[in-house]
């Protein structure tokens, strides 16, 4: 394997590429019209022009996808997150064309995005899973005797479903019937699937998933993290590792994990996820057969590339790690920074990025595809980085969190900045206590804080003032000398690499 084609966009597609180049490959970026000078485009070693800005004609187009690679002599196609990542067509496609997936095979992606095949298969390995359907409900009859047996709460749920897509909670017999019509009707709109399943409603469980890496000989698990900050089922704050799980149930949960990995013969890297009750007892949620958006705090409580490490499974070596090397590090947070308004029901906010300070000091990781001057459309998903911070502990990390968001500073489109820092400010969260309906019961954290974005507006304009003025200064002779000092400093370390 020599070359791999980059088969998506923004921060994933550039740490895929950078993950490429530092294990001695070729990347091939592709890019829709919108992305013509994105900063994945300009790292790569080619790219290739696949469509419009709409991904159902640029990214989401297998054959496009394909052909690309084949006109660049591609070896293999990373798939990374989203768009085809999870489709079982799309990795049958790459087989079919003589190219190597970076991803689980297709059986795999195919046994597991069938969420009740997924079930049935998850407890014959004996893995716990929720109580409720083992096929899909079809009709109001069976699916009024299955929530009788499982007892209200059920949760409807998409067959083909994720993301939180395709799902409704049922809290009496009377609207069940409601619920299965519209989660129903949104999973055929999301998935080209109308199927729906039902399973008992866990009251106030942690979201805990478990990294795990196959290759054709091992599989391994690096571990949990902590999920349970969401909204509307989509996740905005992820840590490593989880102040609910102790060594003895993580290798418990990382057991279960690997039993479902092995179920389906699993290969690459992806992510078993699981709801943990307050009594300490967990069952299998589902999994996703791909990198995770959140998969960097697993890298800096393990100091594992998982990129890297996908890259050398599907080129058919083994992994370079063993399980009982692995043994958590400190502390690691991660702030999904997105471009939501919270002053306007959280709805995506568009427009130019016309300043953006990102934050740095010890212990602190800024993963994005944006840059300023890039124009922030609805084409795409609304994630402009993720901010990650690494630490001693979990009482470090919040406090090194928060100086990393007050550091901050994005001009041109609205973000979601404003709630991160008042959930770092937050005693219940601060203390640990959470799960997945944390913010249903805290809808004050996702109001808008008129003072403290004043002050932040303020930092902001300051910023921007103090930008504005050093780019007007007349060079002087010393700055000049400093500035060709540092170029040929830098010419000299490219010289010697």
């Amino acid at each position: 394997m020599k070359r791999v084609l980059v088969a998506n966009r923004g921060e994933i597609a550039l740490r895929i590429v950078r993950a490429c180049h530092e294990e001695g490959l070729e990347a091939v970026a592709v890019y829709s019209a919108a992305d013509r000078s994105s900063p994945h485009v300009r790292a790569a070693d080619r790219a290739v022009s696949i469509g419009p800005a709409a991904p159902s004609q640029s990214y989401l187009n297998i054959d496009r996808l394909i052909q690309a690679a084949l006109d660049t002599e591609a070896d293999a196609i990373h798939p990374g997150y989203g768009f085809l990542a999870e489709r079982a067509a799309f990795a049958e496609a790459v087989e079919r064309a003589g190219l190597i997936f970076v991803g689980p095979p297709s059986a795999a992606i195919r046994a597991m995005g069938d969420k009740t095949e997924a079930r049935r298969r998850m407890k014959q390995a004996g893995v716990p899973i929720v109580p409720g359907a083992s096929a899909p409900v079809d009709d109001l009859g069976p699916a009024l005797g299955l929530a009788r047996e499982v007892g209200y709460p059920v949760m409807v749920k998409a067959t083909a479903g994720g993301g939180g897509k395709g799902m409704r909670v049922v809290e009496t017999p009377d609207q069940l019937a409601g619920a299965l019509e519209a989660a129903a009707s949104e999973a055929l709109k999301s998935f080209g699937d109308a199927g729906v399943y039902l399973e008992k409603f866990i009251q106030r469980p942690r979201h805990i998933e478990i990294q795990i890496l196959a290759d054709h000989e091992r599989t391994i698990h690096l571990g949990e993290r902590e999920c349970s900050i969401q909204r509307r089922h989509q996740k905005l704050v992820e840590e490593a590792p989880s102040s609910a799980v102790s060594e003895q149930l993580r290798e418990l949960m990382g057991a279960a994990a690997v039993a479902a990995a092995e179920a389906v013969m699993y290969r690459g890297a992806g992510t078993c996820e699981f709801l943990l009750a307050a009594d300490q007892s967990f069952y299998f949620l589902e999994m996703n057969t791909r990198i995770q958006v959140e998969h960097p705090v697993t890298e800096l409580v393990y100091g594992v590339d998982l990129v890297r490490e996908q890259l050398r499974i599907a080129a058919g070596e083994p992994m370079r790690i063993h399980q009982g090397w692995l043994h958590p590090r400190g502390w690691a947070l991660e702030c999904r920074i997105t471009s939501e308004d919270p002053a306007n029901g959280f709805l995506p906010s568009t427009g130019r990025v016309q300043y953006l300070r990102v934050p740095g000091g010890p212990g602190v990781r800024w993963d994005s595809g944006v840059e300023v001057g890039d124009e922030v459309t609805l084409h795409y998903d609304s994630m402009l980085a993720k901010l990650l911070v690494h630490a001693p502990d979990r009482r470090q990390a919040l406090a090194r969190m928060a100086r990393a968001l007050d550091e901050l500073a994005i001009v041109g489109v609205a973000t979601n900045q404003g709630f991160h820092r008042r959930l770092m400010a937050d005693a219940a969260f601060r203390e640990g206590d959470i799960d997945i309906q944390f913010l249903d019961r805290r809808a004050d954290l996702l109001q808008p804080d008129a003072a403290a974005d004043a002050i932040l507006d303020l930092a902001v304009a300051a910023a921007l003032a103090e930008d504005e003025a050093r780019r007007s200064r007349v060079p002087t002779v010393a700055a000049d000398a400093h500035a060709s000092e540092g170029w040929l400093r830098q010419a000299r370390l490219e010289g010697l690499q």
